[in-house]
């Protein structure tokens, strides 16, 4: 009976012992989690708010309130151009002939990957709602969108934006 008892007091200590260090090692996982995710990570709501950002600054009509929310090395592939802008004379250029449509974006459909602090990437769909300037009619263009943000000197900013019309289904 000596030997079943010291039996069980062993398992039943080792055990223990194993779930104490169950226990430990699952709140150091924890813990180290909530901290990446505390120091890491942006918020959603945050990389969000930076389209309707850049949609106010289109409804503005002012090519350099827009140019103004892109990097100087940003990088724009423009939904109704064919040419790659890399510059902000480019981007400024670019945006002063789209505005003449008088645009208002809608977003359609929205995946945003935050990668740290600050950087994300906000791709989706959109709908552009465009005004030709000689009739005065208003089209609806769905395209297809990648922002690429940074923030760079506190101030989040468009590093790469790519725009396209939506292909046929």
């Amino acid at each position: 009976m000596k030997r079943m008892s010291r039996t069980r007091a062993v398992l039943t200590g080792g055990v223990a012992v194993a779930a104490v260090g169950t226990l430990v090692a699952g709140v150091g996982v924890a813990q180290a989690g909530e901290k990446g995710d505390r120091r890491g990570k942006v918020g959603e709501r945050e990389i969000a708010a930076l389209f309707d950002r850049w949609n106010a600054a289109l409804r503005s009509g002012d090519p350099e309130r827009v140019t103004d929310l892109y990097a100087e090395d940003a990088v724009l592939l423009p939904t109704a151009s064919p040419r790659i802008r890399t510059d902000h004379a480019e981007i400024a250029d670019y945006f002063a002939h789209f505005l003449q449509k008088k645009p208002r974006g809608e977003k359609i459909r929205s995946e945003i990957n935050a990668l740290d602090a600050d950087s994300a990437i906000d791709a989706g769909l959109y709908r552009f709602h465009l005004t030709d300037p000689k009739t005065g009619v208003t089209e609806p263009v769905d395209a297809r969108y990648t922002y690429v943000y940074e923030k760079r000197n506190g101030r989040w900013l468009i590093v790469n934006h790519h725009s396209s019309v939506l292909p046929a289904a």
